[in-house]
């Protein structure tokens, strides 16, 4: 809330107009606004998806086969939440991997929390947490999550 108030204080012409309840108000919402923001990067960060793509990018007019309903299905979110799986399969090249980040990154944009792991380093990383001692550890952070993405 210090970094609003030092804006409102530079733009205090601006500011000058309003009541203190619309003054506090805006001081509010730009903490809430910073918060969600921190809290999607962390989420991001976790995410470590492969790919920076986002759901609006998604080109229905490039001929793949994808049905808009199936996609507006899936965006949503709501198969998640019922602990769904969802496999995309398709020919070299598709763009499997970027649907699958683009659908990581709404569902981090939605508060989800997202882990996207290759298959052959997972299967690395867990050999190597169980010569480690700490396989129970590494299991548990992915059952924590509500969108595991495993890439081939």
């Amino acid at each position: 809330m210090a970094k609003a108030l030092d804006k409102q204080r530079r733009l205090s012409a601006t500011f000058d107009s309003l009541t203190f309840e619309e003054w506090l108000g805006l001081l509010v919402d730009y903490e809430a606004a910073e918060r969600d923001a921190k809290r999607l990067l962390t989420r991001l960060k976790f995410a470590a998806l492969r790919q920076a793509a986002c759901v609006e990018d998604l080109d229905l007019r490039t001929p793949r086969g994808i049905d808009r309903a199936v996609i507006a299905h899936l965006v949503d979110g709501a198969w998640i939440a019922r602990r769904e799986n969802l496999l995309v399969t398709g020919p070299t090249g598709l763009g499997e991997s970027w649907i699958a980040c683009a659908l990581g990154h709404k569902a981090c944009r939605d508060g989800r929390l997202v882990a996207y792991h290759r298959v052959p380093r997972l299967f690395e990383a867990l050999a190597i947490a169980r010569g480690d001692g700490r396989p129970a550890r590494m299991l548990k952070l992915l059952a924590r999550t509500e969108l595991l993405i495993l890439d081939d």
